[in-house]
């Protein structure tokens, strides 16, 4: 499926918009030994509630999602773009709203969404020392799209993370103006690339590579949809559970650090909610984080922005809210395997090396516990 670009002739309308940049860098190595790999969903079913076409946060409507790479030498990190629709989103504002389960995090934007219940720009992923770049690097992208910021009214770029610095050089602290560009630039409706691109390069998961995953449920009988994209970067080796079976513990031990943390979810759905509601919709992301093992320990930095695009709010029924909430739960869970299943080993700097989650023996763990398999 080809996905729609974003329209730059309503999105940037001052300062004649933005140049076209490559998504990804010159000198990026090849993620081809992803391509063809199952997701979690074609392997097995996720909870209960069907997925949308694409299994993705893009599954949405008018959600876009863009990416750009540094994956060579000493750098293996990005930045994502996630936008709510393609038009001026600083004067076509959404409702939104933040969770934090564990506040070990450098996000930038999280107080103006908890104080007006409103989202004014697209959300950014990137790694935990390039946050001040990129949320610079959207300024002056913003200050092209409107001449009132900065003179008359103020902006509240939204950026979170994750640390990558296992594998990246974070000194370097190397995504800037170019890579948001490129991301924003690249963003589109349709299949969201996984695994290895973007803000999820350098990520990792309990003792495996991982990097961006989405997932997407559509909740019956009112019809809305509602996705989400994550970048999960957390857990100890040995603590990951699929589909209930504890699979960490007897996968081969490969001997890798375990990573502090964290995870950073995005959530959109066209369900008309409140902020109070979003809220409420976005915490339910920790319990699919948890259904993969983790703990959210002290030095994991786990939150979740959720918004609707809806154009206005109305009183939703508790069937459907909490049919939005197992959305929720199923759609997070999925989306961080998908993560896991999408990325492919990498030597990162230092001659640090990260192995790809070994599908084949997941599968077969998976059996001897008895779980029905799909053939992908």
């Amino acid at each position: 499926m080809i996905g729609c670009k974003v329209c730059f002739d309503s999105l940037f309308t001052v300062g004649g918009g933005f140049p076209r940049h490559r998504q990804q860098q010159a000198g990026r190595s090849d993620i081809s030994e992803g391509i063809g790999l199952p997701r979690a969903n074609e392997l097995l079913a996720i909870g209960r509630l069907p997925s949308g076409p694409l299994s993705a946060i893009t599954d949405v409507p008018g959600v876009l999602v863009g990416h750009a790479s540094l994956d060579h030498g000493r750098l293996h990190t990005g930045v994502t773009a996630v936008l709510p629709h393609g038009r001026n989103l600083y004067q076509e504002k959404v409702t939104a709203a933040a969770a934090v389960l564990n506040g070990y995090g450098k996000s930038i934007g999280l107080m103006q969404i908890d104080e007006l219940g409103t989202l004014e720009t697209p959300i950014l992923l990137t790694s935990t020392l390039n946050v001040p770049r990129v949320a610079d690097a959207w300024l002056s992208l913003m200050f092209e799209q409107d001449l009132v910021i900065g003179d008359r009214g103020t902006v509240n770029p939204v950026v979170l993370e994750c640390f990558d610095g296992y594998l990246s050089d974070a000194r370097a602290r190397a995504v800037g103006e170019d890579e948001v560009r490129a991301a924003i630039g690249g963003a589109q409706s349709g299949r969201v690339e996984e695994g290895c691109v973007g803000a999820g390069v350098g990520m990792r998961c309990q003792g495996y590579k991982s990097g961006v995953g989405t997932a997407s449920r559509v909740v019956d009988p009112a019809g809305y949809v509602l996705g989400v994209l994550v970048i999960p970067n957390f857990g100890h080796q040995g603590d990951l559970l699929i589909a209930g079976v504890p699979v960490g513990r007897e996968l081969e031990t490969v001997g890798q650090p375990s990573e502090r943390g964290s995870c950073a979810f995005v959530v959109a759905t066209d369900a008309p909610l409140s902020p109070t509601d979003l809220r409420r919709v976005a915490w339910r992301c920790f319990l699919g984080m948890a259904r993969t093992g983790a703990i959210s320990e002290q030095t994991s930095g786990d939150l979740a922005v959720a918004f609707s695009t809806a154009s206005a709010m109305t009183r939703i029924e508790r069937t459907v809210i909490n049919g939005l909430f197992r959305a929720t739960v199923e759609a997070s869970e999925e989306a961080i395997l998908n993560a896991l299943f999408a990325a492919h080993s990498m030597e990162g700097r230092d001659g640090h090396v990260i192995p790809a989650l070994p599908i084949n023996e997941v599968t077969g763990i998976l059996r001897g516990h008895g779980v029905a398999l799909r053939t992908p």
